[in-house]
């Protein structure tokens, strides 16, 4: 029996033999938990993350009150502010099989905001 997870990894194992990070144009991998939501830059060559954030690093009293979508948008927001103090400004956007709706979409909202292109 295939459950919603299993076909959720099935996805992303389909979408990352199509899409690799590069040195140059980084992977931008989201992972979205039910409590909490995960960004980062790969790059696949060299196996690296170059910079990752969540809606852990955001600060606690301003996390407290806002809404998922919110700190998504927040988290997004930081990890292109992030970006490009390393001069990151194109990457390949990888929902990790998510669909492109709610907090994912809010989070590649907040990053494209924040000055990333993809």
């Amino acid at each position: 029996m295939i459950n919603k997870k299993s076909q959720r990894i099935l996805k992303h194992k389909r979408v990352r033999k199509k899409i690799m990070g590069s040195p140059k144009v980084l992977r931008l991998a989201v992972f979205r938990s039910n409590k909490y939501i995960y960004a980062q830059l790969v790059d696949d060559v060299s196996k690296v993350t170059v910079v990752a954030s969540s809606d852990m690093d955001l600060p606690a009293d301003a996390s407290k009150k806002a809404s998922k979508l919110n700190k998504a948008f927040e988290v997004g927001a930081n990890l292109a502010k992030e970006a490009t103090k390393k001069n990151i400004k194109k990457v390949i956007f990888d929902r990790g099989g998510f669909k492109y709706h709610g907090r994912v979409k809010s989070l590649a909202e907040g990053a494209r905001k924040g000055g990333l292109n993809f």
